[in-house]
């Protein structure tokens, strides 16, 4: 089997190298590739690199993040968030492959406090959360085995992340203030990954599982109940640890304006993926606490 990874250095992508790999021969790209195409805002060349390569298989970990950003660059983040997946889409029916991609909590306005449903109407708040919606929907018309991951709050050892900012600025500061009225489910990377290739193992015999799952750690939590968990565990791992913070106080999201409106329910039910697929998906504060325990 022949596999296509494109994003392949982004926080998901690079635990996808190491998930996908037993699966079959994995290539895997990212924008700065040369030898093909892995630059989501060159369609032509995304095209062509689809149909040159004739893979089983392609997972998108790619995407336009920057979801500030975004308000004021929305023609680039349509192009690599919605426009590109439509032409993967396309070009993936035409090969009868799968086409893997992962979408976000932004689909949705934030409101209530109940988990959102894959059946739920989207309604989202930004342009982020409008070009991924729209990147879900040509994916759906156009390629039939496709396989849509909503995610949210993911986090990495590789790279900056929430875990990482807090130890730092504890480390700085003795006042730290954090958002405490936006909740969700901190999810590793290299969850969503292993999720991803076990779904993959099983649908390429099961094609009737195609469509839209959430996939997040158990679990819910806010920002700043998340910071005090980071915290006490670097605490209780590293006792040695010195941090400056006397106090950590909770605001609400007016008190950090941004440029783009972020939902205050993140929170995603995952019961569908969990047993369509034979899951058991870990609370979030096991992923969280592994984490500190390897950069610490």
């Amino acid at each position: 089997m022949k596999i296509l990874l494109l994003g392949k250095n982004g926080q998901v992508g690079w635990e996808l190298q190491r998930s996908l790999a037993p699966l079959g021969e994995v290539i895997a790209l990212d924008r700065h590739s040369t030898d093909f195409c892995g630059d989501l805002s060159n369609l032509p060349g995304l095209a062509a690199t689809v149909q040159e390569l004739r893979p089983d298989v392609i997972v998108n970990a790619a995407a336009h993040t920057a979801v500030d950003k975004a308000e004021s660059e929305s023609e680039l983040a349509r192009t690599i968030n919605a426009l590109a997946l439509g032409v993967l889409a396309q070009e993936a029916q035409k090969l009868g492959a799968w086409l893997v991609h992962y979408s976000t909590d932004y689909v949705f306005d934030g409101s209530g406090t109940q988990p959102w449903l894959e059946t739920d109407a989207p309604a989202p708040l930004n342009v982020y959360g409008q070009t991924k919606l729209e990147g879900e929907q040509l994916m759906a018309e156009h390629c039939q085995r496709h396989l849509i991951f909503r995610t949210s709050w993911v986090y990495a050892a590789r790279g900056g992340n929430f875990a990482r900012t807090m130890l730092r600025l504890a480390a700085e500061r003795e006042r730290l203030t954090v958002i405490d009225d936006q909740w969700g489910a901190p999810t590793s990377a290299e969850l969503i990954a292993d999720i991803t290739a076990h779904a993959v193992r099983q649908v390429l015999g099961q094609p009737q599982h195609a469509g839209t799952y959430h996939l997040t750690a158990t679990g819910e939590t806010n920002w700043h109940a998340y910071a005090q968990f980071v915290l006490q565990t670097a605490q209780a791992i590293r006792p040695e640890l010195q941090f400056k913070v006397r106090e950590v106080a909770a605001v609400p999201s007016t008190a950090f304006p941004t440029a783009a409106k972020r939902p205050h329910n993140s929170r995603l039910a995952t019961g569908l993926l969990q047993s369509r697929f034979g899951l058991h998906l870990p609370h979030w504060q096991q992923g969280v606490h592994r984490l500190l325990a390897e950069v610490l």
